[in-house]
């Protein structure tokens, strides 16, 4: 619709603008709107006039940055998130040489301080072993499980007690004092807990291995009972399973060495207590027969 000039006049007279296209306008002209513009909309709408809302000063100003307004920087965003860190052992392996050349108190501070592989992250303690220095006996288990991470000494709990009554019945037990003949030393092939009560991965067993192997240097047993497969594993690199390879003396560095179940087993599997018992019968007359010569 048309505006003549005279009504376009007689509205502004009234205090009404009529719109009309914008034009550009210097930002120095630019004032804020007045309280009558604000209340144009409304009588101009009575009046049956198409009139545009007000714009602000702000709104209608062109922006135009001054010539000496500094410039933002954009800075990096920095990620606060740090990179997981995977579990790594925070020393190397001790070499075997120097494990050689231990003593029993050496030993024993190596392998508490050993951190060799990721079971050390997540250990209460470690698991040396138990018994007499000098026994004639020394029976090597697999790895500790959750009852002998919380106490320090292999094989608790129900599979200890069990091995306990089947040594007794020999005569023996795991006492650091007394006869050697009467007495036995206890170890595993991992001195760590592998977490829930996993199966040893050949890694760990490899780490761990002086540690073992120098403990039988210093106890120097006259018979090594391996009890398991890991043990067995550990001891004559064997894959066979136990129930072929029990029944007979094997060698290992020349000490002799009969193999049999691990008590966890026999309390799942209560038929092999009697196999069981006739290995600790074997082994009992190859010390006596050693006894001997």
């Amino acid at each position: 619709m048309a505006w003549s000039e005279r009504r376009r006049a007689m509205l502004e007279e009234m205090g009404l603008r009529v719109w009309q296209p914008a034009l550009a306008v210097p930002a120095a002209t630019v004032t804020a709107p007045r309280a009558a513009d604000l209340q144009a909309p409304v009588a101009a709408a009575a009046a049956g006039a198409v009139v545009a809302p007000p714009r602000l000063a702000a709104e209608s100003a062109p922006r135009v940055p001054a010539a000496n307004a500094p410039q933002p920087v954009l800075q990096p965003v920095l990620q606060s998130v740090q990179p997981a860190q995977p579990s790594r052992p925070s020393q190397p392996a001790l070499p075997a040489a120097d494990v050689a050349a231990l003593d029993w108190g050496a030993l024993r501070a190596a392998v508490a301080g050993c951190r060799a592989c990721a079971l050390c992250e997540g250990r209460r303690q470690t698991v040396f072993g138990v018994g007499h220095p000098q026994a004639h006996w020394m029976i090597v288990g697999e790895a500790p499980g959750e009852q002998e991470d919380a106490t320090g000494e292999p094989f608790v709990g129900p599979a200890g007690q069990l091995l306990d009554s089947m040594l007794a019945a020999l005569g023996l037990a795991r006492l650091a004092e007394g006869d050697p003949a009467r007495r036995v030393f206890i170890a595993n092939t991992l001195k760590c807990r592998p977490p829930g009560n996993r199966n040893p991965q050949p890694e760990e067993m490899q780490r761990c291995e002086p540690f073992l192997v120098r403990q039988i240097q210093l106890v120097r047993p006259r018979i090594v009972l391996a009890m398991g497969r890991f043990a067995v594993q550990a001891l004559l690199r064997s894959s066979e399973p136990v129930g072929r390879l029990r029944g007979r003396v094997h060698r290992y560095e020349g000490v002799p060495l009969v193999v049999t179940y691990h008590p966890a087993y026999l309390l799942r599997n209560l038929p092999d207590k009697a196999r069981a018992w006739e290995d600790l019968c074997l082994a009992a007359d190859v010390v006596e027969r050693e006894a001997a010569r």
